[in-house]
């Protein structure tokens, strides 16, 4: 494997300066967005690649729970932040984070203990990559969803309302929505898996084959990682848009959208 020197980065880091600058006239707000989304993509990465060269010399359940933590937590800030209308209180950052630890954990445990097998389960060296990768995805899917249902509940809000005074219940009256919620959450998902080997080679293989690893096993993984993504994005959708459900409604089947706060 060629290692990359600090010269190397700043070679890549100059696209993203110089995108920053040619965009600044057309898109004023856009080059301290890309910035800033760079400055924190290499001290994020460089904390975890030091944080991770200890988890694998000191291999602990405990520590890498506590990261898991960590990552599950910021996952959380991150779909509540993506959102343009969110529900208020501790629901709008805990239907996140129950969601993504309802599918995502669950789905990492199930990989790491049956499929990938190895002893001990919790080594960070699977572990962690796993569980990020899962959780990623994940979070990019409910955030897309919870907004398209919070925006469409808002934006349909006297067509609920009428279904609900003709008698449907509340899961009739948004059963639309919901269809509609599911399916941009995971049409990312689906979208990759169409397009994988043919239109583009996902990261994980391209990691292995950079790293020496022979082809075929690469690909072995990579279709293992694809299919635990998906089942984590599309069963932490299905959570996320129960939950944002049930929370526009009260116990009296009345719309309450005075829960929601726009930023």
């Amino acid at each position: 494997m060629t290692t990359l020197s600090t010269w190397d980065l700043a070679i890549a880091a100059m696209l993203v300066l110089l995108l920053a600058f040619t965009a600044r006239d057309m898109y004023p707000g856009l080059p301290r967005q890309l910035l800033v989304a760079a400055l924190r993509t290499a001290l994020q990465l460089t904390l975890i690649g030091l944080v991770l060269k200890a988890l694998f010399a000191n291999v602990s359940l405990l520590w890498v729970a506590l990261l898991a933590a960590v990552m599950l937590a910021v996952a959380g800030y991150e779909v509540m932040a993506r959102q343009h209308r969110r529900f208020g209180g501790a629901w709008g950052y805990g239907i996140g984070v129950l969601s993504m630890f309802i599918s995502s954990f669950t789905i990492a445990l199930f990989a790491l203990i049956v499929v990938v097998g190895h002893d001990p389960w919790y080594q960070p060296q699977y572990a962690i990559p796993l569980l990020g990768m899962l959780l990623g995805n994940t979070m990019s899917s409910i955030a897309l969803a919870l907004d398209r249902l919070t925006q469409s509940a808002w934006e349909q809000r006297d067509t609920i309302e009428a279904r609900l005074m003709l008698g449907h219940s509340t899961a009739e009256a948004v059963s639309g929505i919901r269809q509609q919620v599911f399916r941009s959450g995971v049409i990312p998902i689906i979208n990759a898996m169409a397009a994988a080997g043919v239109v583009s080679l996902p990261g994980m293989m391209t990691g292995q084959i950079l790293a020496g690893a022979p082809p075929v096993e690469a690909v072995k993984y990579q279709i293992m990682i694809m299919f635990l993504i998906t089942g984590g994005a599309g069963f932490g959708t299905l959570t996320a848009v129960r939950l944002g459900v049930r929370r526009l409604f009260d116990e009296r089947d009345r719309l309450r959208l005075d829960r929601l706060r726009r930023f």
